[in-house]
C-alpha cells in the first residue's frame, strides 16, 4: 500500500518532470512582469498540432473571477519560467498589452486565418 508521499511523487512525476509539463499545470499560472508586479494568467495554449510545439499562450488580463477579461496571445517564446515566482514572466510592461491584439471571453478568434496570426506574430515581432 502506498503512503501518501509515494501518491504526490507519481502525481508530481506524470505532471511534470525537469524538462516536461502538463498542459493542466500550465493553465492557469501566473505571469508577471520583470519587475515582479502579476499582470495576467494563462488561460490556455495554442499548440501546433503538426510540430507539437507551443505557438501562443493565451493569457487572460483583468477582469473579475474571468469575467470581463481580455485574451492576449503571446507567442510562447516570449514567456520565461521562473522558479523563484513559482509563474512566467515576460519583457513586456502595461502600455505593451493594453495596444497588443486581444479578443474578449466568448469571442475566440479564428485561429486558421493566417491574417489574424501573422497581425499577432507582427505586433510581437515574431518571424514565422
Amino acid at each position: 500500500m502506498a503512503n501518501s508521499a509515494d501518491k504526490t511523487r507519481d502525481t508530481l512525476a506524470a505532471d511534470e518532470t525537469d524538462e516536461l509539463i502538463s498542459s493542466e499545470k500550465v493553465e492557469g499560472t501566473a505571469v508577471y512582469d520583470r519587475k515582479g508586479d502579476k499582470i495576467g494568467t494563462v488561460h490556455h495554449l495554442m499548440i501546433n498540432k503538426y510540430t507539437g510545439q507551443v505557438a501562443y499562450a493565451v493569457v487572460s488580463f483583468g477582469g473579475f473571477l474571468g469575467i470581463g477579461a481580455e485574451y492576449h496571445p503571446l507567442p510562447w517564446r516570449l514567456l520565461d519560467y521562473d522558479e523563484e515566482v513559482g509563474g512566467y514572466v515576460v519583457d513586456l510592461d502595461r502600455e505593451q498589452l493594453e495596444k497588443a491584439p486581444r479578443f474578449a471571453e466568448n469571442r475566440e478568434p479564428d485561429w486558421s486565418d493566417r491574417g489574424y496570426t501573422a497581425r499577432v506574430d507582427e505586433y510581437w515581432m515574431i518571424v514565422p
